[in-house]
């Protein structure tokens, strides 16, 4: 069954509206974190997931600590916090349990996700903050488990409003809404115009802002690929995707063919 993707004007909206029906196209492959996404199974397991983290009590504005090293984990991520009505705060996986904690501390957040390489720093983190439940996309001691929010039954997502829900809330402390996101993704395009033929490789990390939240948001809404770039030999990696557009150190998007 085709899963509803939240409400009209949100980023989950906009992104996947057409999701579904890419099917098995590729919208994401993470070189760097091994994780291949198809549309299809992408969407999925954002509503699936956002489904069991109601079930669990999260609620419509509560904030979401998102601290993993990977491109790919981070997508499954800040969709599935952004379609439960959450609010993501990027935590840099560079930070020491105790710089996490006074962050987690600042924006009140009240649930972290993580992966199973940083679960111990994680959970040392939540402890010295408000965070109630640590939730690891794999198994890890003193988490929950990712997948098991896959098997709960689903029930209905919130509704939210674009133009004041809440999605980023930012290192620096500024907070981006619904809208903002979308404007922070228009941005990025009005250099490039992607189209459902492109490509995009990215050399960019995970950290505490938003512009590869922005630029996966971006490139997933137009039905184009994004490859992570996993170091190393990045023409090869060009010639081998056909790469149409990459990612510069500055935060911006430049058409290469």
């Amino acid at each position: 069954m085709k899963p509803r993707v939240s409400t009209s004007g949100t980023v989950i909206h906009e992104v996947f509206r057409r999701a579904y029906e890419r099917g098995d196209r590729p919208a994401l492959v993470d070189l760097r974190g091994g994780h291949v996404y198809g549309y299809r199974k992408l969407v999925t397991q954002v509503t699936r997931a956002a489904s069991g983290l109601v079930r669990r009590g999260a609620r419509r504005d509560q904030v979401v600590g998102v601290h993993v090293p990977t491109a790919g984990a981070q997508t499954l991520a800040v969709h599935t916090v952004l379609a439960a009505g959450g609010v993501v705060a990027p935590v840099d996986p560079a930070l020491c349990p105790y710089e996490m904690a006074a962050w987690l501390r600042q924006c009140d957040a009240r649930t972290l996700i993580t992966t199973p390489d940083l679960a111990e720093k994680a959970v040392m983190a939540a402890e010295a903050s408000r965070v109630r439940q640590v939730v690891s996309l794999g198994s890890a001691l003193d988490t929950i488990d990712f997948r098991s929010l896959l098997r709960l039954a689903p029930t209905a997502l919130p509704t939210l409003d674009a133009k004041h829900q809440g999605a980023l809330v930012l290192a620096e402390g500024r907070r981006l809404s619904h809208a903002g996101l979308l404007m922070k993704m228009a941005e990025l395009d009005l250099s490039v115009r992607l189209a459902e033929s492109d490509v995009v490789l990215t050399t960019w990390r995970p950290d505490g802002g938003c512009d590869l939240p922005a630029l996966v948001c971006l490139a997933v809404s137009k039905g184009a690929l994004v490859v992570v770039s996993g170091g190393g030999d990045l023409p090869g990696t060009g010639h081998d995707y056909r790469v149409t557009v990459v990612t510069s150190p500055a935060g911006e998007l430049k058409r290469v063919r």
